[in-house]
């Protein structure tokens, strides 16, 4: 009889595994790979889009995808989808990205770097509040997680994305996730009442505790209760009695507390925290004999949703005599104690206050028991917070804006700048020195802060994504997310329209300021240059127009095939990553400027998708600022041969302004006498006359 017992037991428990191990093996590889001890999975629920993990009975957690939950935009217009799985405490079991087209981790720093920022939320609550970088601000109560060099707004957007949709999750299907409330303390409700008054309508809590909340309890804890009555000697069944009144709420501190103690009250709390005023009237204590000032009170517990609230006394009795404006009732003990303003306490909302009572389940064992009070304050104390934000959070690239008010107020001031010397360009290039002094400092701004600093690179990745998005739905978000750029790309469109390609290319494009170090550099090395004959230039001209065709043709058939070949452009390389990168990507963008060497910016002329585009756009300029001489080109060709670097000057004199990037040098030069021949060797007396072979167009 025990032998077959025993069999049905073993073949119960064998049958038991073969069931489990069958149902894992229709894991979802997703799942599986969050929750290892999954033995089954329920079906996706019908409310929001999350899938229950099971271990055998037991509820593990649930696993989602943030696409489900939110959309916010990454750089490439697409949002990144993560997998994601919440233990049923909250907790970040696991996750992964699934799906993304970032980019920079995409043809730049790698994915790992991407992935190794994901896994840093393994293992964390939810209710954590995730710093990004900046760690010397960050305080004790946030959890501070590394970000990605060169890669800042891309893992601000990974963050929103992971913790908004788990928020979601944790506050639909989890116990304890409360969303915040939207009301406050209504500072201007008072009338004046008295203490029975202020118990009756609720503002201040009364909590009995009596022989009737321990039935059914253990006999070790009914022990311990009727120890308490022996030692306070209580008539009747009462055990303990307490008042709680939050000193915080208007109509309870100003009727408890003359106006000079309540002004005392407030010197003495922290902005955004609460007084909690505590009185024992009967019967076992919220504190005990041994209770230190400033401490947290022994037997007293405050939670809310689940969790518990931090409190601690302030000592605001004991070097002043307790004053109040109206007779309280006898009282043993008094405390007034501070709820912390992170501490997640919303007065709002329903809460639990709790006289613990020890006791001892065995001779070597301490425990407690608890005994709460349900408390929810009348809603007349509250308004409406009128900062809160009830539709949701503060978009990401609104704070990226306020984080980055300097270096945005820097990058506009220099663009108010350029603007003024453009408008005023042709009073200004008869004083060579001073265009030279600005054309120098520009140079400089624009690799240094622009470029390697603000990250202010533009790329023809910026025109196609354009082009695709107007195709696909325009998201302005998307572009908001990076000020600089957004900044700079609105500058150059209109600029565009107005003088041409030139102000980029020639002023704000940090890469072409690199190049043009490089010519500087050439010269006072005296590095011979190789002129480029006209009929090679012109065709080698045509090379850019070309890569832009193809690249654009390419991103219609696919964005990321388009993105990689886009890697002709040496910016991400050079001006976004600094050259740290795998070394083909180096070498390319090294040999370019060692090129530039000896034929003046290679790349702006004869490769430069971006150039093109904005050449295409620029071709037919509102204004042309750039004057000649009658003289310019027939006879002389001295700003052709040896001023214009870029061979923007065409034959008969006249600017090329698809080509010209503006550096002014040829105007400087037909301005100063001591440089223009026309002017240093003219035979005749009569004045030159002045002509813009290139008349404004209105």
């Amino acid at each position: 009889m025990r032998i077959a017992f025993s069999s049905i037991i073993f073949l119960l428990f064998l049958s038991t595994n073969v069931l489990a191990q069958s149902d894992a093996t229709d894991i979802p590889q997703d799942i599986y790979k969050i929750f290892p001890n999954a033995t089954r999975v329920g079906e996706m629920h019908t409310d929001i889009k999350v899938t229950p993990v099971y271990q055998l009975q037991q509820l593990l957690g649930y696993v989602f995808e943030s696409n489900d939950f939110v959309d916010f935009i990454g750089f490439s217009g697409k949002p990144v989808n993560v997998v994601i799985g919440l233990d049923t405490q909250g907790n970040v079991v696991d996750l992964f990205v699934k799906q993304h087209s970032e980019p920079i981790f995409l043809h730049g720093l790698g994915e790992k770097s991407m992935f190794d920022f994901v896994a840093q939320f393994q293992g964390h609550s939810v209710k954590e509040r995730f710093i990004i970088g900046g760690k010397s601000n960050v305080g004790k109560d946030a959890t501070y997680f590394d970000g990605v060099t060169k890669a800042t707004v891309s893992v601000l957007v990974i963050n929103d994305t992971i913790v908004t949709s788990a928020l979601a999750v944790a506050r639909a299907k989890l116990d304890g996730f409360v969303a915040p409330s939207n009301n406050i303390i209504n500072p201007d409700f008072y009338e004046p009442l008295t203490f029975s008054e202020l118990v009756d309508k609720g503002y201040i809590q009364k909590h009995q505790i009596t022989q009737q909340n321990t039935e059914g309890l253990s006999r070790e804890v009914v022990r311990a209760v009727d120890d308490i009555q022996s030692e306070f000697a209580l008539d009747g069944d009462i055990i303990a009695e307490h008042y709680y009144a939050f000193l915080s709420l208007p109509v309870v501190g100003k009727n408890l507390l003359d106006e000079e103690e309540f002004a005392r009250l407030q010197e003495n709390l922290n902005p955004g925290e609460m007084a909690l005023m505590v009185l024992n009237t009967k019967g076992f204590s919220f504190i005990s004999d041994e209770f230190i000032p400033q401490t947290t009170p022994e037997h007293l517990r405050v939670s809310q949703g689940g969790f518990p609230t931090a409190i601690r006394d302030i000592d605001f009795y004991s070097f002043y005599d307790p004053a109040f404006s109206q007779a309280l009732p006898d009282y043993n003990d008094i405390k007034v104690l501070r709820v912390k303003s992170k501490g997640g306490l919303s007065l709002d909302q329903e809460m639990e206050i709790a006289i613990s009572v020890p006791f001892k389940p065995s001779f070597f064992e301490q425990d407690e028991h608890l005994f709460p009070l349900k408390v929810t304050l009348p809603s007349e104390l509250f308004m409406e917070n009128p900062e809160a934000q009830l539709a949701k959070p503060v978009p990401l690239w609104q704070k990226i804006w306020r984080d980055r008010t300097l270096t945005i107020s820097i990058t506009v001031v220099y663009l108010v700048a350029l603007s003024l010397f453009f408008a005023f360009q042709q009073r200004l290039t008869p004083y060579t020195k001073f265009v030279h002094t600005v054309r120098a400092f520009s140079l400089v701004f624009v690799l240094f802060f622009i470029g390697f600093y603000a990250q202010g690179q533009l790329s023809v990745v910026n025109i196609y994504t354009l082009l695709l998005d107007i195709v696909d739905g325009f998201s302005l978000e998307v572009y908001l997310l990076d000020p600089v750029i957004f900044i700079l790309w609105s500058f150059v469109f209109v600029s565009l329209f107005i003088v041409g390609r030139g102000l980029f290319c020639g002023w704000l494009c940090p890469f072409g300021a690199l190049q043009e170090m490089m010519g500087i550099l050439a010269e006072k090395l005296r590095i011979k240059q190789i002129r480029i004959k006209p009929q090679h230039h012109k065709r080698a001209q045509k090379i850019k127009y070309g890569l832009l065709i193809g690249l654009v043709a390419c991103s219609f058939y696919s964005l990321n095939l388009a993105e990689k070949l886009a890697e002709i452009e040496p910016f991400k390389t050079s001006i976004t990553l600094h050259f740290v990168r795998y070394w083909p990507f180096v070498l390319y963008s090294v040999l370019l400027l060692l090129l530039s060497l000896k034929i003046h910016k290679v790349y702006c002329r004869y490769l430069c998708p971006l150039g093109a585009g904005l050449a295409i756009l620029g071709r037919f300029p509102l204004v042309k600022l750039l004057t000649r001489k009658d003289a310019c080109g027939n006879p002389c060709q001295l700003c052709k041969q040896k001023k214009c670097g870029i061979d923007a000057i065409e034959q008969d004199g006249s600017i090329d302004y698809a080509e010209c990037i503006q550096c002014l040098e040829c105007v400087v030069t037909l301005d100063n006498p001591d440089l223009c021949k026309i002017d240093k060797y003219k035979k005749k007396k009569v004045p030159t006359r002045v002509k813009n072979l290139n008349p404004v167009r209105t």
